[in-house]
């Protein structure tokens, strides 16, 4: 264990999602050893991100302004809406560029392990968007996981009532991938949402 500052920062740093012990201690030394312009223009981007990034009013999504690109786009497809989990989903799926509706970002899974619960995700906000008679389809694209899936049967519950046709993205094996491999769950998925040949 260090002294003062340096394990402050360790610590700090090991909050971060996907970093343990060791790799705090690693980026931290990293930064002690890097330029001070280096880290100074670490701390501005940090204070500035909490400073100027919010959600988009509209769908959740992270943005400068009050409404993201997306959104504001009168190209994209607005009878189709994409129900993601988390930001980063929108970039997964935009990165396709198979996919030209507009999104709305949960801001998570149900997940009654960690405390939450509907009322902790935007799914109010989602309900408010599908009173808009032009959507026709709501596509969940929830993460293949036991939270990401009691969140996908949840919605798909709700929606039913709607009058909106729901759909799930498909799921199964990926390509290259080993039987042998695969989880249950998976195989499951594959067997499930299996097509024909011709």
């Amino acid at each position: 264990m260090f002294e003062g500052v340096v394990q402050e920062l360790i610590d700090e740093l090991g909050r971060l999602p996907g970093v343990g012990p060791k790799s705090a201690q690693r980026i931290a030394f990293y930064l002690l050893q890097s330029e001070d312009d280096q880290a100074k223009k670490l701390a501005q981007v940090l204070l500035e991100v909490k400073d100027r990034v919010k959600f988009c009013e509209i769908c959740g999504n992270v943005t400068e302004d009050p409404t993201c690109s997306i959104c504001r786009d009168a190209r994209r497809n607005q009878t189709l809406i994409c129900v993601v989990e988390e930001s980063k989903d929108v970039q997964a799926i935009e990165r396709t560029r198979e996919f030209r509706g507009l999104y709305h970002v949960l801001g998570g899974a149900i997940s009654p392990i960690d405390g939450v619960g509907p009322d902790q995700l935007r799914i109010k906000e989602l309900m408010t968007r599908l009173s808009n008679p032009e959507i026709q389809e709501v596509i969940i694209a929830t993460d293949p996981n036991l939270e990401g899936e009691a969140t996908a049967t949840y919605l798909t519950r709700m929606l039913s009532t709607l009058g909106v046709t729901v759909s799930r993205l498909a799921s199964g094996l990926p390509v290259g991938g080993d039987l042998e491999y695969a989880d249950e769950v998976t195989l499951g998925r594959a067997f499930a949402g299996r097509t024909r040949s011709n």
